[in-house]
């Protein structure tokens, strides 16, 4: 399919992960895809694997004054939007009474400040018809131990997801949310868990999971495309969890 030709779509934490697998695929529809994240070699390889119609950019998701920076770079080089995946985030499992005000700040700066002044600042790119995807979680429902403050800021993501939608909607502009479960990522090295933990919180989430495995990258990034798609032009406001059944059987 060419569900993109002729579109420019953004991925922000478009250097691994779901991220990346987003961004191939939506390069493979014929999208000029630009991509975000604050490693500048792992930008670059990604770069190379999205091919030559991808434009990395180095950006920090959790810094105001990046997303203006990164709006402007956009300008500067003529680019305008049809469809934005807010998919940089940062996650840590940390049990509740071990939460300090640096943690609380890096993972609220990173999941929700940052996409919200990255969304403001983008508005005047947004073409009509454009549609914003926003990476949630399944975490945000389902009150799993040592997750409080990655799960609120999931919340209040999927939260502000309905309401740009309604304030958004007369400019043309769509709002939903995919909120994954548990995904092969390399976002599960960076837990701050040591081998052994990291090794048993996986397994333990795992069984967890009806479907009796962890879902992939390309799994949730098709989900990504098909609401950033025409096909989807009649889903507004809406959050579509793919979590293999975990939080709903």
């Amino acid at each position: 399919m060419n569900r993109f030709i002729n579109k420019t779509v953004l991925v922000t934490g478009g250097s691994s992960g779901i991220g990346l697998a987003a961004a191939v695929a939506f390069a493979a529809e014929g999208a000029t895809v630009v991509i975000t994240g604050r490693d500048v070699v792992t930008l670059g390889q990604a770069q190379a694997t999205i091919g030559s119609k991808a434009v990395a950019l180095h950006n920090d998701a959790s810094d105001i004054a990046d997303a203006k920076l990164l709006a402007e770079s956009l300008i500067a080089r003529g680019l305008r939007l049809d469809a934005v995946f807010i998919n940089a985030g940062v996650a840590k499992l940390v049990p509740f009474a071990e939460v300090d005000e640096m943690l609380w700040n890096q993972i609220i700066s990173t999941n929700l400040k940052g996409p919200y002044f990255q969304i403001q600042a983008l508005l005047p790119l947004l073409n009509p018809g454009s549609s914003i995807v926003l990476n949630g979680s399944v975490n945000a429902g389902i009150g799993m131990p040592n997750t409080s403050v990655y799960a609120a800021s999931k919340a209040a993501l999927i939260s502000l997801a309905r309401t740009l939608s309604a304030e958004l909607l007369p400019s043309g502009v769509r709002v939903n949310v995919v909120s994954p479960g548990p995904v092969v990522t390399p976002l599960y090295k960076k837990l701050g868990l040591d081998t052994r933990e990291l090794e048993a919180t996986s397994e333990h989430i795992q069984s967890l999971v009806p479907l009796g495995r962890f879902g992939t990258s390309q799994e949730i990034a098709a989900t990504v495309l098909h609401l950033s798609s025409q096909e989807s032009a009649f889903i507004v406001g809406t959050e579509i969890i793919a979590d293999g059944g975990m939080s709903k059987l």
